[in-house]
């Protein structure tokens, strides 16, 4: 008697083995490089970014994401809707995916592209600023338990203060 038992791989298998693990500089260039693509399509312009590198487990443990949290300076004659719209569609003629809107932004959108999610909305706190949040892949399975866990300002990469 002939038994086969096909191996699947679990969800938290391949969350704690990704298939092809990212250096950190790969990490970061992931979403980094994104944000910088959403800014110059869009149009933004960058007040502050940060960068910080969190756990997809839990709050400590590897597989790692990037991240990066980004403001800007909403436009003083645009209408908050109307304008995230328009960055909405400017993002989609540059082959990026609208997904369904964030439950807890009014007037948010949720795009993807090449793994990356962007959300984008509204300041909560500013009326006059937006946010731009972009989370990478989870496949950077380095040790970074013990590093701070602050967000690195990253600011200067966006021309923002010119």
């Amino acid at each position: 008697m002939l038994v086969a038992n096909r191996h699947r791989a679990s969800s938290a298998n391949s969350l704690d083995h990704p298939d092809h693990p990212l250096s950190d500089a790969a990490t970061e260039a992931q979403v980094v490089d994104k944000a910088k693509q959403i800014v110059r399509v869009a149009g933004l312009q960058t007040t502050t970014a940060g960068y910080l590198l969190m756990s997809c487990k839990n709050r400590d443990d590897p597989p790692y994401q990037g991240a990066v949290y980004l403001t800007f300076a909403l436009p003083a004659e645009a209408r908050a809707d109307g304008y995230l719209r328009d960055v909405t569609a400017a993002l989609v003629r540059q082959g990026w995916t609208e997904g369904l809107p964030p439950n807890d932004q009014v007037f948010g959108r949720t795009l993807s592209k090449d793994a990356v999610t962007a959300i984008i909305y509204r300041h909560g706190d500013d009326t006059g600023a937006g946010v731009l949040r972009l989370y990478g892949q989870c496949r950077n399975v380095n040790d970074h338990r013990r590093d701070s866990t602050a967000w690195v300002d990253i600011t200067s990469q966006f021309g923002a203060g010119r």
